[in-house]
């Protein structure tokens, strides 16, 4: 089962819940942060790193000499990642999508794909936890490749517990399609409020059933809960504000290891996702 935690937006807690949920679990379970520009998991696992990979995406080399400016190459380009100006062709690297669209259609056979560093890849593991998580390079413009490369390291038999970026955007949609429950982790504050709403939107289109985790359920207003009555979506847990978690969070100690009855608690979440992922298989 593959259970990816996601937020509308950034600072609602998304990775305690992620973290905490695989400590809490105490069964072999797969942790990928796709957070890849900013990832931070590792810091609450605190696993031991055993190794790391570059990883790169294909991206076109032209040969000039075989080129004759014909233009099919950048008429099948959606990214402008190639351009032929004056039957001279360009290529920029940092807008390509690595599809190979324009390697095919060059009748001329002028262009072949060459390797572009886009981040890199760490391996590690904590008790029970297989943690897997990537930097993306410094000004890389796109995260999704190199998540789509840490999505492959998914347990085949085991859970996968995926710790997605904030928002609703390319690298929010390569973390979470294809999985089988999906927990929005919001606030109850106007903020909070919508950019859930935007982030239910997104997971509708991608029909992956989901829940709603309210983390500082006693601060703001109730407007989540009512939404979420009203639309029939379950709210899998609370966490109210304790300044007990602020202070665990701000050492990096994950907040079942200072307050264990917490560990029944996102137990009893898992058990309501598994239970609603087999009901709908």
């Amino acid at each position: 089962m593959i259970i990816s935690i996601a937020s509308g937006k950034g600072g609602t807690g998304k990775t305690t819940i992620a973290t905490n949920l695989a400590i809490s679990l105490e069964r072999p379970v797969t942790f990928l942060d796709c957070d890849v520009e900013e990832p931070n998991a590792y810091l609450f696992l605190n696993p031991s790193v055993s190794s790391s990979k570059k990883v790169y995406m294909p991206v076109p080399l032209v040969d000039e000499k075989k080129c004759d400016g014909c233009g099919e190459c950048a008429k099948i380009c959606q990214f402008k990642a190639i351009v032929v100006i004056n039957k001279i062709p360009l290529t920029f690297p940092e807008l390509c999508h690595g599809c190979g669209g324009c390697v095919k259609v060059c009748p001329k056979g002028a262009i072949s794909e060459t390797k572009r560093e886009i981040g890199e890849m760490f391996f590690g593991k904590k008790d029970s936890i297989d943690v897997i998580w990537g930097k993306l390079r410094i000004g890389e413009p796109m995260a999704p490749p190199l998540i789509k490369e840490i999505r492959k390291h998914e347990s085949k038999n085991g859970i996968t517990i995926i710790d997605a970026p904030p928002g609703t955007s390319c690298p929010v949609v390569a973390s979470v399609k294809y999985t089988d429950y999906i927990v929005l982790v919001t606030e109850p504050t106007p903020f909070g409020f919508n950019d859930l709403k935007l982030a239910i939107e997104t997971v509708k289109l991608l029909k992956v059933p989901f829940g709603i985790l309210i983390n500082r359920s006693d601060l703001g207003t109730d407007d989540v809960r009512n939404f979420a009555r009203q639309n029939n979506i379950p709210i899998l847990m609370e966490i109210p504000f304790d300044q007990r978690i602020a202070v665990s969070y701000s050492k990096g100690i994950p907040l079942v290891y200072e307050l264990s009855d917490y560990k029944d608690r996102f137990r009893e979440m898992f058990e309501k996702i598994k239970e609603e992922v087999e009901n709908k298989r």
